[in-house]
């Protein structure tokens, strides 16, 4: 069984920052992507960071120069460092991985998505 395990989400001040973490776990021998989304109330999801597995970056318009995705490759984590964070951050982030696994003997390749971590900026 593969899974996508996020953690560091929680209540900040405008201003301040938060670290997300996402670990995958599983037969995992590969993983290409790895990104992560965010969903606000009553918004659909977004890309917010994503980033190859040779450390190519990409990210959206509202968090250039605010955040930076990293990820280690040799525990299969990616990392969100969200600074200057604003109330409009709010919102739950969800890490994905596009990721081949063995199961049961044989070579599977998905889209994992995480279970959401929820970010609060709110004074």
């Amino acid at each position: 069984q593969v899974q996508l395990v996020e953690s560091g989400g929680g209540l900040v001040q405008p201003g301040g920052s938060l670290r997300l973490s996402c670990a995958a776990s599983g037969s995992i021998f590969i993983i290409n992507a790895m990104g992560w989304y965010r969903q606000a109330p009553g918004k659909q999801r977004e890309l917010v960071a994503a980033i190859t597995s040779g450390g190519s970056t990409n990210y959206a318009d509202s968090v250039k120069g605010r955040f930076i995705i990293s990820r280690d490759n040799a525990k299969n984590t990616v990392y969100l460092q969200m600074n200057s964070l604003k109330p409009e951050d709010t919102a739950v982030y969800y890490c994905n991985a596009d990721l081949g696994y063995s199961d049961s003997g044989a070579l599977r390749y998905h889209e994992v998505w995480g279970q959401g971590t929820l970010v609060t900026v709110s004074s």
